[in-house]
């Protein structure tokens, strides 16, 4: 028995997790699994696990959608900040699907969590230029404009006052260096007004863990553009990631 739900993988530091997913509800469409992330993450280890992964749900010939944390092109993976560096220059598009039997898709994995957002989350019915930032170790960010992902934004990487944005903005700073909430949201100020001055968007909208408390910094902050937090969380990547394998196809 075969079913017409594309499937979503979130290939995160820890762990990989995949369900297929209801597009028209944004919701899944069956129990999440999830694999214990190979260490070293390699092309041909993480390989194993999908196709492992795959194995638990039944037999399907629709898409699937795999987040990678890094940069994509055209399938091809451009960047390994958190992954293991034997993925750059891999085409991943045509590995994956030539090992698993099923159309693979790989997308940056802050633009499937972006996507997810504007699609069925906190910024739904939002037209014009949306950007999501994932508040963790790092700064994630996707730019969704009239519900079309910019890909491979990075704007955790821009430079402000000398530094690398996410060095001194990520949540991962505010516990390093022991923040207050006020410190914290005082650099937040100055990330986020550099964004807006650069790219004037409609909404800003903060997810990551740390997003659970938006209520401790998000009314701190001190910018002109409207800001709250994800809704959809720990789902975005996989929901992100299905919606992004079938919109590739078209």
């Amino acid at each position: 028995m075969s079913t017409e739900n594309p499937f979503g993988i979130d290939f995160g530091g820890s762990g990989i997790k995949g369900a297929p997913v209801d597009l028209e509800t944004g919701e899944f469409a069956g129990e999440r699994e999830r694999i214990e992330t190979p260490q070293p993450a390699t092309p041909d280890a993480v390989l194993g696990v999908l196709v492992e992964l795959l194995g638990r749900f039944e037999d399907s010939t629709a898409p699937v959608g795999l987040t990678i944390p890094g940069v994509v092109r055209h399938g091809v993976v451009s960047s390994a900040a958190n992954i293991d560096p034997a993925w750059i220059g891999t085409d991943a598009d045509a590995l994956l699907t030539d090992a698993t039997g099923r159309v693979v898709h790989v997308v940056n994995d802050a633009d499937a969590a972006g996507l997810a957002e504007v699609r069925y989350g906190a910024a739904q019915g939002v037209s014009g230029l949306v950007i999501v930032t994932t508040l963790g170790t790092g700064i994630g960010s996707a730019m969704v404009f009239d519900g079309i992902v910019v890909p491979n934004s990075e704007l955790g990487h821009l430079e402000i006052e000398g530094h690398d944005a996410e060095s001194r903005a990520a949540n991962s700073a505010r516990e390093r260096e022991e923040l207050s909430w006020e410190e914290w949201a005082g650099r937040l100020t100055t990330y986020y007004r550099t964004v807006e001055r650069l790219f004037s968007p409609e909404l800003f909208v903060v997810g990551g863990g740390v997003s659970k408390r938006s209520e401790e910094f998000l009314p701190l902050l001190d910018i002109r553009t409207p800001i709250i937090p994800a809704q959809l969380r720990n789902t975005a990547g996989i929901v992100g990631a299905a919606l992004a394998a079938v919109e590739h196809g078209r």
